[in-house]
């Protein structure tokens, strides 16, 4: 271990040397054990959480920030007393692993483990306060058998099911595609036409908590509006009517939910969904619209993908009997219609709705206005106005017969009453919200514990036969799953019946892992899935991520904590109080155009920007060449547009501590960061100069103690800045979580120090308590500097997290005088210095002496003055 002493008072000659520095830093946080942590009921505890990275092979500038703002927040807490816990892990699983396997020619399992090793030394490298001997990765049996025990379980309750369901299915692949791996209707790597495709999928019953999960949101005053808003919207909770519609020719009746009954005379037609049973008998004998259904199944099966596509359909030549009027109402069959949301059939008001709209508008369907509103005339263009907004006092039903003249809240209760009376209808509480399919046909992934049997059905794995491992050393094409594809794999026998059975190949959906390891990293080695210390620290005080999570990941989070619950594991109701949603980092871009159009993105590390006397930036050009390139726009970084920038070069050229304060200081943490070099050289800047600062102070020959009876105005000047300085960085860290007005502060604070020359006794002793202050102030955001320099001020060796954080003195704060602004006709025209506890006259006197104000009183009557105690005072004359 390189001795601390290398950089000790006395051999500061070279300067401040980050890689040196922090090396000693982490080599003493290491030997101590310094971040390890364990049950403590005698302190508070503080259980702060990233979320967990994907093993890719190398952190990016959004790890860092993420990862910075935990670690900030988690050294801040336990300087204030409490017993913190900051792990991490890896989110292992999942298809990038796949497609890296394929086009390196290696293992997934292999190419995971052996980035893992590379990004815990890059993170270790940044110096984050992490509980390491926590540490797993998901894909590892002693991590996910946990998740099969849990699986198997809520199978026996029926909260785990399989059924049939609509996928994106890649012919030559032959795999499930997600609906981003849908490209302009094909696979992503094949290029082969996407099929839809109906095949068993497993289902966790989350709609059983869909109105716990949205009452719960409630309870989260600590989690952002806009997350919880996501969240509502998600699940859709609505009100509304289930109705049956008879179809001629004795078929089924069709069933559809609506959430506007009172738009019922407005219905013109009934859409189904070509997976729907009427649209395949009714094609039995209908060749072109068999043509039409098997063209249906190509393309995305995505909600976002149905609502842009260009509406078409066909009649299916049948037709339902509407349940009031008794007309017939022809049956179309509509690609924006799916199976997998809601009954796979609607009822379509092409009067108040734009997608129904556009539907009869262009296949000449009838167009029926059954709502209107007082004093305008019907527009079609207006439609979705007034559709939207049901609880307008001026808006009426109209064409309906009987309803004619109700409110919607009157005409949904005579609608739902005549159709409930018939047996043609019913009140239903609705979800958006639709069951988590957990499985997926790959090969990465956890296993799903089920036997497939002949005679039994499906039957989960009895307990003390899990795990059921995943096997790594495998080859893999990509073309078909490993596991599928091998029969000893397969084989089996039935627990129920002794009989010869197959083992299910589908893994799990990544988000399982990633729903519950929170909970895991409470219960280190725990025979179960998690144990008594997870009550200790659960629920997550405070959780750390991207709000592009804020939907799925955020509400299976949420929803698998209640699993835990109800299963005995856990007390709480939520998994975590408080939520800090961070902006993303975003950094310029860099292309030259190719002949046929397409772009070669160049990395902004490449290139050279040219500017103008001014400072303008003019163009750029490739270092490599000198020749120009075009200057894209400021986006976020990604590897597509080749705009990411290194941490690790970021970290060998200027420092952990440097990049970790660049992030903290450049953006608030819920905005956009915007990489730019020039702002990271400035905080090394800052870093050599509170360096040289604290060194050249520590140089002196004796560090007195403040004696406040003793301080001059300058002295207390300064002490007052420090003790407003940690009062603020206090507030902003802990409660605000505004990192970059804290550093500000610190800044200011850093140029006050620096123009202070008072050199006597009392001027060393408040400079001494200010940089005392600073290096535990800095602590959170720049450690490796900070647990230098605090031996350098004369402290022994320590962790610094363990010393308590400054307090401001109540009495420092007091000012022995104040400055208020002076106006004129509401005209700045100076500033006066009263004493603290001034009155009024006294104010008024001092302010209409000043000479500049009295100059610009000069053949003027002063009618009023108007003093505001501690900020101004006003004079009206004329």
């Amino acid at each position: 271990m390189q001795d601390i002493q290398d950089q000790a008072p006395g051999n500061e000659s070279a300067g401040y040397d980050p890689q040196a520095v922090e090396a000693a830093a982490q080599q003493y946080w290491e030997a101590k054990r310094a971040y390890q942590v364990s049950e403590d009921a005698s302190r508070p505890k503080f259980y702060c959480l990233s979320m967990l990275p994907y093993p890719s092979g190398a952190l990016h500038m959004g790890h860092v920030r993420n990862y910075t703002i935990g670690d900030v927040i988690s050294r801040f807490q336990r300087m204030n007393g409490k017993n913190v816990l900051q792990p991490m892990g890896w989110d292992a699983f999942g298809l990038p692993a796949e497609n890296a396997a394929i086009k390196n020619r290696t293992a997934p399992a292999r190419w995971t483990y052996a980035n893992i090793e590379h990004m815990r030394g890059q993170l270790k490298a940044l110096g984050y306060a992490i509980d390491w001997s926590r540490e797993f990765a998901t894909c590892r049996p002693d991590y996910y058998v946990h998740e099969q025990r849990m699986f198997v379980r809520l199978m026996k309750k029926g909260l785990a099911y399989r059924k049939n369901s609509v996928v994106n299915w890649d012919p030559v692949d032959q795999t499930v595609l997600a609906n981003e791996q849908v490209i302009d209707g094909r696979g992503w790597r094949t290029g082969a036409l996407v099929e839809k495709r109906e095949i068993p999928q497993w289902f966790l019953k989350i709609t059983d908590y869909a109105q716990e999960l949205l009452d719960g949101l409630d309870d989260l005053p600590g989690w952002p509006e806009a997350v919880k808003t996501m969240q509502r919207n998600w699940i859709g909770r609505s009100e509304g009517l289930e109705i049956e519609f008879a179809v001629e020719g004795g078929a089924e009746p069709l069933t559809v939910f609506t959430t506007r009954p009172d738009t019922l005379m407005g219905v013109t037609f009934v859409s189904i969904a070509g997976e729907h049973p009427l649209a395949l008998k009714a094609a039995g004998n209908n060749p072109e619209l068999a043509a039409f259904l098997e063209e249906l199944r190509r393309g995305g099966v995505s909600e976002a993908e149905l609502e842009t596509q260009e509406k078409r359909g066909m009649p299916t030549g049948l037709h339902a009997i509407h349940p009031v009027t008794g007309d017939r109402v022809p049956v179309w069959v509509a690609n924006f219609v799916l199976m997998g949301y809601g009954t796979g059939a609607v009822m379509a008001v092409p009067g108040h709705d734009e997608r129904d709209f556009e539907f009869a508008a262009k296949y000449g369907l009838p167009i029926r206005q059954v709502i209107a509103v007082d004093g305008e005339s019907y527009d079609p263009a207006r439609w979705q106005e007034w559709y939207g907004d049901k609880t307008r006092a001026d808006m009426r039903v109209v064409n309906s017969g009987a309803l004619d003249g109700k409110n919607y809240r009157e005409a949904f209760d005579a609608i739902a009453d005549i159709l409930e009376r018939q047996g043609k209808g019913r009140r239903r509480v609705n979800y958006r919200l639709r069951d988590w399919g957990v499985s997926r046909q790959r090969y990465w992934g956890c296993p799903i514990p089920v036997i497939r049997c002949p005679h039994c059905g499906d039957v989960p794995v009895p307990e003390d036969q899990l795990p059921v491992l995943l096997p790594e050393d495998v080859a893999f094409s990509g073309v078909q799953s490993p596991i599928k594809a091998d029969p000893e794999w397969r084989r089996t026998a039935c627990p129920e019946c002794g009989g010869a059975a197959e083992r299910e190949t589908d893994t799990f959906d990544t988000f399982m892992e990633s729903s519950w390891y929170y909970a895991r990293y409470t219960s280190p080695n725990a025979a179960t899935q998690v144990d008594e210390r997870a009550n200790y620290w659960l629920p997550v005080d405070q959780y750390i991520g991207g709000i592009e999570h804020a939907i799925l990941h955020l509400l299976y989070f949420r929803f698998y904590h209640k699993l835990m619950r109800d299963a005995g594991l856990v007390h709480s109701d939520e998994p975590a109080t408080n939520l800090l949603c961070q902006g993303m980092v975003i950094a310029e871009t860099f292309y030259r155009e190719n002949a046929d159009g397409s772009k070669d993105w160049i990395n902004p590390a490449d290139v050279e920007i040219q500017r103008d006397d001014k400072a303008r930036v003019v163009g750029a050009v490739l270092k490599a060449d000198g020749r120009p390139v075009r200057i894209g726009g400021t986006e976020k970084m990604s590897k597509s547009k080749n705009n990411g920038v290194d941490p690790q070069s970021m970290v060998a050229k200027y420092g952990a501590d440097t990049v970790r304060l660049f992030s903290m200081f450049a953006a608030p943490p819920e905005q956009s960061l915007e990489w730019n070099e020039a702002g990271v050289e400035g905080m090394a800047r800052f870093l050599r100069r509170f360096w040289r600062e604290v060194t050249a102070h520590a140089a002196q020959p004796d560090h007195p103690a403040v004696d406040p009876a003793r301080l001059d105005a300058g002295q207390k000047a300064l002490r007052r800045q420090l003790h407003e300085t940690i009062q603020k960085v206090s507030d902003d860290l802990g409660r605000r979580h505004s990192f970059n007005t804290a550093i500000a502060a610190l800044m200011e604070l850093l140029n006050a120090v620096g123009r202070f020359a008072d050199t006597s006794e009392q001027g060393r002793a408040v400079r001494h308590e200010a940089l005392q202050a600073m290096v535990l102030l800095l602590n959170p955001v720049v450690p490796h500097v900070c647990h230098h320099l605090w031996q350098v001020l004369g402290n022994p060796a320590s962790v610094l997290e363990d010393q308590p954080w400054p307090q401001a003195d109540p009495a420092a704060l007091v000012r022995d005088s104040l400055t208020l602004a002076v106006q004129v006709n509401g005209k700045l025209r100076g500033t006066i210095e009263v004493a603290a506890d001034a009155g009024r006259e006294a104010a008024e006197a001092q302010a209409l002496a000043h000479p500049n104000v009295q100059a610009f009183l000069e053949g003027l009557s002063v009618r009023k003055v108007i003093v505001v105690p501690g900020k101004i005072v006003n004079i009206v004359a004329g």
